[in-house]
């Protein structure tokens, strides 16, 4: 018999499944958050619930907040939980459970009107956000891009806001008309230099109505950098299936990760905040060369094995691993192309860290798959492995790596397997892209004329003939003839 989450029923929990010992009723808010997805609950929530569980940040409890029509079912199931979340941290020998309850609401998706009013709440104090490196509104140079609709909808619209950066600016302006200091600014994304990037968006809408404005959120908010990291797929009935079965929790939405967790975060918070350094936060004056080298590392890593790996019809992130032609194109990118062009980062070892990246990519009992992997390539190869390549050309050092990378991320967009499964959309961009893919087949200089992608590398010579060199041959070897290929080569 399973028992069903919510405030009434923690009492009855397996003695196994941790719980929150501390009143929730006595909770209050300090933190208003854009994106409550599983990482967001994986992360920056469960280290609120252990500070909340040492009898500490009890006024730092989250209130969560959206934009997208597709969050409302996930914040209808929240609310018939009483905000709870069933977390399993999984490893390789083990699988723990626990409840968190640092989130006290959820506001509405959608209802513009009442995030603001939350936001311009005094009892806020940070505004945090996971909304995905598609939701910053960046073009190919990482700036602000002034042109998207949505970005011209809410300046032709500031009242009615429709995106993040629009509510927020909404709230900054009564805050400051109001007299109430403003909020600190916390980006959770996986993005470089993550708070500067938050601040030029943010910055940039304002300026396209109210120059003055922009101005004075560039003097008066705080944006600090922060590096986060935790691999967190996506729930499914798998999950929800494991959950009841091995720790008896009925929870609609419960989220499943590994017991790895690091959270790097300059300590610029005016109005205060958590002492989330007791629950194992690093503060740092700088938080650049960690999150290089996570990027890099862990997110470029991820690209490496992902495409292959989806071409081969291999589902599961684990079992990629277990191949042996992609574990071994994983290491001699990372080990000849990516590893050497990352700066020193403090107190670590950087191949030690790509090792612990290699066993974390292996464990079986995580479950993430590597259509996951796969999602949204046109905004996460602009973030992770074009810089990576960049890097590697700039210092004259090997890069064939990752100019395969590129083609197996095009042989993946035309949408088939190498098996003939077609491949579902998996992308915002999906139609676009597969008509790319398939002209680039004969073509190959119409991939790389996406300028939001590639930028000037649309002119790199030795680039173009290497990416359409190994496209070639992908489609006329197939993706593990050409993984070998590649591995075996000097």
């Amino acid at each position: 018999m399973t028992i069903k989450l919510s405030n009434a029923t923690l009492p009855d929990l397996p003695g196994s499944v941790g719980h929150p010992g501390y009143d929730r009723s006595m909770l209050s808010a300090g933190i208003l958050h854009f994106g409550v997805g599983n990482f967001h609950r994986a992360h920056q929530a469960a280290y609120l619930d252990a500070l909340m569980a040492k009898g500490e940040a009890m006024d730092w409890a989250i209130v969560g907040a959206g934009v997208l029509e597709g969050e409302k079912r996930g914040r209808a199931i929240l609310q018939q939980q009483d905000w709870l979340t069933a977390l399993v941290e999984q490893e390789a020998d083990k699988s723990e459970a626990r409840v968190l309850g640092s989130m006290i609401d959820f506001i509405e998706p959608g209802d513009a009107e009442a995030t603001i009013a939350r936001m311009t709440g005094e009892d806020i104090r940070i505004v945090s956000m996971t909304i995905t490196e598609g939701g910053y509104f960046l073009d190919a140079n990482d700036n602000f891009d002034p042109s998207h609709p949505q970005i011209q909808h809410d300046t032709a619209n500031p009242k009615t806001p429709a995106t993040v950066f629009g509510l927020i600016l909404a709230a900054l302006r009564k805050r400051r008309d109001m007299g109430i200091a403003p909020f600190t600014i916390m980006c959770c994304d996986n993005i470089p230099h993550n708070g500067d990037v938050t601040r030029r968006t943010l910055t940039g809408l304002a300026r396209l109505s109210d120059p003055a404005f922009a101005e004075w959120i560039s003097k008066n908010v705080a944006f600090p950098n922060a590096m986060v990291d935790r691999i967190t797929p996506a729930t499914t009935e798998r999950e929800r299936d494991i959950l009841s079965k091995e720790f008896g929790i009925d929870d609609g939405w419960p989220v499943f990760c590994e017991d790895f967790t690091q959270w790097v975060l300059e300590d610029t918070f005016p109005l205060g905040r958590p002492p989330l350094e007791k629950a194992g936060v690093q503060f740092v004056q700088d938080v650049i060369p960690f999150e290089l080298m996570k990027l890099r590392i862990l997110n470029a890593g991820h690209a490496v094995i992902a495409y292959p790996a989806g071409l081969m019809d291999i589902h599961f992130v684990h079992e990629a691993m277990e191949h042996p032609l992609i574990r071994a194109f994983l290491r001699k990118i990372e080990e000849q192309e990516i590893i050497p062009q990352i700066p020193p980062v403090p107190d670590t070892q950087i191949n030690a860290y790509f090792d612990k990246i290699e066993e974390r990519f292996s464990n079986p009992k995580i479950g993430d798959t590597v259509r996951r992997l796969c999602l949204d390539g046109s905004n996460r190869q602009p973030k992770f492995v074009i810089p990576a390549l960049r890097d590697a050309i700039g210092a004259d050092a090997k890069w064939d790596g990752l100019a395969l990378c590129c083609a197996l991320w095009c042989r993946y967009c035309a949408g088939v397997t190498e098996s003939g499964t077609v491949i579902e959309p998996n992308d915002p961009n999906w139609d676009d892209l597969a008509q790319k893919a398939t002209t680039a087949k004969t073509r190959p200089q119409a991939w790389l004329e996406q300028g939001a992608v590639y930028g000037d590398l649309v002119t790199h010579d030795a680039f173009k003939d290497r990416f359409s060199f190994w496209l070639d041959a992908l489609w006329t070897d197939g993706t593990e003839a050409v993984l070998a290929r590649f591995v075996e080569s000097d």
